[in-house]
């Protein structure tokens, strides 16, 4: 069975499988639970391997740019990749921009000539209620909700692959889908 899954890299990293219909199978936070960092780190690996199955289609967003924590974000997002291959999976990638456009988020609030840049908080929120509007789909975790939104592009990304259309067809969800289409050509 072919699941679609969607991996937000994080300490808590967020965790969605769905299913070939878009029923959700999974959706949960995965954590190394020692005090200590690197054992903390392998124990985080650990539990992404054991989640992963064999026939998983798979999208894992992209390292963020601003984060302050640069090293320990380097060293879980590779982690987490070489857990993939590791399991003799491959692949995709979503641009953090990308998973938040997927769901019409900008970044931006305010009018022209007068916008301004959302601040952690209020990008959080702002996703947190676009996957409301859009999917009906709510958690806790915001890493959870970010790998929702990426399963769903793992699932589409598919679909659209196999030539079976997209279930979302917002313009910038086709846009997210095929952008990361044409990367991999």
């Amino acid at each position: 069975m072919i699941r679609f899954v969607g991996i937000d890299p994080a300490t808590k990293t967020g965790f969605v499988a769905l299913d070939e219909q878009g029923n959700i199978l999974i959706a949960k936070d995965l954590a190394g639970k020692s005090k200590e960092d690197i054992q903390k780190l392998v124990e985080l690996e650990n539990e992404v391997y054991r989640h992963l199955k064999n026939e998983d289609e798979i999208v894992i967003e992209g390292t963020p740019f601003d984060t302050q924590k640069a090293i320990t974000a380097g060293m879980i997002h590779g982690g987490v990749r070489t857990m993939v291959v590791r399991k003799g999976l491959t692949f995709n990638q979503a641009a953090p921009n990308a998973v938040k456009k997927y769901v019409g988020v900008t970044g931006w609030v305010g009018e022209p000539g007068s916008k301004r840049r959302l601040k952690d908080k209020e990008k959080k929120e702002a996703m947190k209620e676009a996957v409301q509007q859009h999917f009906g789909f709510t958690h806790k975790s915001n890493n959870v909700v970010d790998a929702y939104v990426i399963a769903r592009i793992a699932w589409n990304l598919y679909r659209e692959r196999e030539l079976l259309g997209m279930i979302d067809r917002m313009p910038y969800q086709l846009e997210v889908v095929r952008d990361i289409l044409n990367a991999k050509s």
